[in-house]
């Protein structure tokens, strides 16, 4: 059965997922969803965020369980402890950048290892994926 024949559910699913270590095409089944005209746009596109959102905090916990046990500082050579401190000068701004491919799912590992305040981390993430999903929306409108 494929996700997308889930609707509304089938997106929670796929964007949840794909926001965690796990690879997977949200962005396609937003499109497929929007196209068929059967949900509301402002609706998918909610489902899409929180689902989303609620994926990379997964992710920010797993950082922060891991600090609890490898301390930033411990595991990193001296040259890239000046990254470190240009993660922790952003601080959750950088969240905003958490649907980047690729690097998205490393700032939310990196804003729970580095323990960024939760409220802010949860508010950058969540805009910075409603805004992307926002443009994939209505692109296929």
């Amino acid at each position: 059965m494929a996700i997308e024949s889930l609707g509304v559910l089938g997106l929670f699913i796929s964007a949840f997922i794909s926001s965690t270590i796990a690879p997977g095409g949200s962005e396609a089944v937003l499109a497929y969803l929007v196209s068929s005209r059967q949900y509301a746009v402002e609706q998918l596109v909610l489902v899409a965020t929180v689902g989303n959102t609620l994926g990379a905090l997964t992710t920010w916990w797993l950082g922060l369980w891991a600090a609890k046990k490898y301390p930033a500082e411990a595991l990193l050579p001296d040259k890239h402890r000046k990254s470190l401190l240009t993660v922790r000068h952003w601080g959750s701004w950088a969240l905003l950048f958490s649907w980047l491919p690729l690097v998205g799912d490393g700032l939310c590992f990196a804003g729970g290892w580095l323990k960024l305040s939760l409220l802010s981390s949860v508010i950058a993430i969540f805009f910075g994926k409603a805004l992307r999903y926002i443009a994939v929306a209505y692109a296929f409108i």
